[in-house]
């Protein structure tokens, strides 16, 4: 027997920390993803892993395999290869970890094991608001809100045409370690207020404010959580000044690169160059981000 899944990964437009402390927070499937096959074989007494597309360290092998043995409990032994396609970048603010989680749960136990499927996620990445949880396992755009069913979006959030992501690299810090390091700092009045800001970013997007205004100042939250590192706030500083906006999607870093940026412009050819000039890879969304 021969099984298939895929899981997209995300990308938050607004939320990232504030939805952890009951914020809101908007997510979208992201156009790239994992797609997971299981070919089943009873004369194996194992299962073989196989990674295909971008491939991660040791750490990721033993993740990967955490996934299963996990999955595993109060099952026969899982039997045959097991051959994982990613496309997402990697601790890069696209979901890659959850994706992987929902993409296996779905290859290995079904399509419709939802709570397991989180049971694993909450084992492996704890901790975690649910937002990723919610928007890959839903594949569309969301409103969260941390102990609350998600709500599905119709209405547009980001168009695709005027938004780029910006490849900035891998953090040195882990989405766990930096969630830490926010929780520390929760009771500091300003924290308290970025947070605030951040959730409020969430509703006047809904509204249809101006994006361009409102990531500038969640952008600004974001750094004052300390989670952009002041090479990234120099290079959106100068998509600004273009007429753009920019802010990182995902957890951010400290130090290191910070993952992948979110940046809007009416057009996103002009803000090229700054890109380039900083080394960093240009990603344009598709349609796909949209219904």
């Amino acid at each position: 027997m021969r099984h298939t899944s895929f899981a997209p990964g995300k990308i938050i437009v607004s939320g990232e920390y504030a939805v952890v402390f009951g914020e809101p927070g908007l997510a979208l499937p992201a156009p790239l993803g994992i797609r997971a096959t299981f070919v089943e074989d009873a004369k194996k007494d194992h299962l073989d892993i196989k990674w295909l597309g971008i491939k991660g360290n040791a750490e990721w092998d033993l993740y990967l395999r955490r996934i299963t043995g996990l999955l595993e409990q109060g099952r026969s032994p899982f039997r045959g290869t097991l051959t994982v396609m990613n496309q997402l970048p990697l601790q890069k603010g696209l979901g890659s970890s959850t994706a992987l989680v929902i993409a296996v749960s779905r290859v290995l136990i079904g399509k419709g094991k939802e709570a397991e499927a989180l049971a694993v996620e909450n084992e492996l990445n704890t901790g975690h608001s649910g937002i990723d949880f919610a928007v890959i396992w839903q594949s569309c755009p969301i409103y969260f809100r941390k102990g609350q069913t998600p709500i599905p979006l119709k209405e547009k959030i980001l168009d695709p045409r005027h938004a780029v992501l910006i490849d900035t690299g891998k953090p040195k810090e882990t989405t766990p370690e930096l969630v830490a390091m926010v929780k520390e700092k929760a009771d500091d009045p300003r924290i308290r207020q970025a947070i605030k800001t951040i959730g409020q970013c969430t509703e006047r997007l809904r509204k249809g404010e101006d994006s361009r205004t409102v990531f500038r100042d969640h952008h600004r939250a974001q750094a004052a959580l300390g989670v952009v590192p002041k090479a990234i706030q120099t290079m959106i500083a100068d998509i600004e000044r273009l007429g753009g906006a920019a802010k990182v999607t995902g957890a951010g870093g400290k130090t290191g690169g910070g993952g992948m940026v979110l940046a809007i412009h009416k057009n996103p050819d002009l803000i090229t160059p700054v890109v380039r000039r900083n080394g960093y890879a240009l990603l344009p969304l598709s349609a796909a981000l949209n219904p």
